[in-house]
């Protein structure tokens, strides 16, 4: 039975996943890291190489590159698509500092649960796969090396729906929860600069001649704020705040930055009207203000297809003593969204188990990278019993 060849070679090979996964949490991949980020993309081309893959490495200029991956021939059945990303929101330097180490059942360092572990599961899931001699459908690869910036100088997005088009179904391997929660839906994240402008002016000598950037921008926080509307579930957070230079000078500048959460695509217009809105209306008068969309991921949505795969999850979790997931729904952006756009049921945070991702706290539960990745594989190929 193929299951049983496949769980019984994650189970001989822990060792080895143990040792890549500490090698790949050990390559730092910070976004701004292009060489780190880079050199990452060329070590997991060789071990798809290693796996038979037709692995190719799309270069960006300003972005860590992506990976595109193709195992086995294509079949008259459609190809299983595992996607996620290779970069890390951590500086230059971390691994000095926090490298890879185990303790108490548990893995630290710097991406090892968002995403490095989550890539060694199902890189395993495919190999395991073929040393079960499994060939009914075509594999493919998508990883990116700018997710966590929401690919904002790459045209990563666009190159996930178009290589996801056709698959089955989408398994991404981003942070797996504790609880045993599946991701089924994601809300859309999208970050937005405002900046004020001014008039300069001497604080004591000739403070009337001055326009405040930071006043003019102080009504316009309020007001942006104002616009949450919890039960609708978009979210508008100023989360930077910058202006002035010195206190006896009436500042002539002033910027923030808004984190806005949305749960349809269709909202993104009209989100960034009412803030286009804000921006023209004027407190202190001399002052102009401008908006700009800087990047962010669309919404993951909930389609049929994406459920009818979380009961198959579902169902191969709880026949192998795995847990019974539950459907989860987030707020972080994933690129879960381009897969769903593209007409493919996906699934996401298949990666290993954990918490604390994006601190110096993150950590994987050791256990679940063999368990996730017995689970991608039974996954596989309960698709073609189905």
């Amino acid at each position: 039975m193929q299951k049983v060849e496949a769980f019984r070679f994650i189970d001989a090979h822990r060792d080895e996943m143990i040792s890549l996964w500490q090698e790949l949490v050990n390559m730092e991949s910070g976004s701004s890291d292009k060489a780190g980020v880079d050199a990452v993309a060329a070590r997991l081309q060789q071990e798809l190489a290693g796996c038979g893959a037709d692995a190719r490495i799309v270069e960006f200029e300003q972005a860590g590159n992506m990976l595109v991956g193709k195992i086995g021939a294509e079949t008259a059945k459609q190809p299983v698509l595992f996607i996620g990303h290779f970069d890390t929101v951590f500086k230059k330097g971390t691994v000095a500092s926090r490298p890879f180490t185990i303790q108490d059942g548990k893995a630290y360092g710097p991406g090892v649960l968002d995403m490095k572990g989550g890539i060694v599961a199902f890189l395993y899931a495919i190999k395991a796969l073929q040393a079960a001699g499994y060939q009914a459908r075509q594999i493919k690869v998508l990883l990116a090396g700018d997710e966590e910036v929401g690919h904002l100088h790459s045209s990563a997005a666009e190159l996930f729906m178009q290589e996801a088009q056709g698959a089955a179904a989408a398994f991404n391997c981003e942070t797996g929860f504790v609880d045993d929660g599946i991701v089924i839906g994601r809300k859309g994240t999208a970050q937005f600069t405002v900046e004020v402008k001014g008039v300069s002016a001497h604080a004591g000598n000739d403070p009337e001649n001055g326009r405040n950037a930071i006043l003019e921008m102080s009504h316009k926080v309020i007001e942006i704020q104002a616009l949450t509307d919890l039960n609708g579930g978009t979210t508008y957070n100023v989360g930077v705040i910058q202006g002035g230079s010195v206190p006896n000078a009436v500042p002539d500048y002033a910027k923030i930055v808004i984190d806005v959460r949305y749960k349809n695509p269709e909202d993104l217009p009209g989100i960034q009207a009412q803030l286009e809105a804000i921006a023209a209306k004027t407190h202190v008068a001399g002052t102009s203000a401008t908006v700009a969309l800087n990047n962010g991921f669309k919404p993951m949505k909930t389609t049929e297809g994406v459920k009818a795969l979380f009961q198959l999850v579902k169902k191969v979790s709880a026949e192998n003593g795995f847990g019974t997931p539950y459907e989860k729904y987030v707020g972080g952006g994933s690129d879960s969204a381009y897969s769903v756009l593209a007409g493919v049921p996906t699934v996401c945070a298949m990666g290993v188990k954990g918490g604390r991702n994006h601190s110096p706290e993150e950590y994987a539960v050791v256990e679940t990278l063999f368990e996730r990745a017995k689970l991608l594989s039974a996954c596989v190929l309960k698709l073609d019993e189905e």
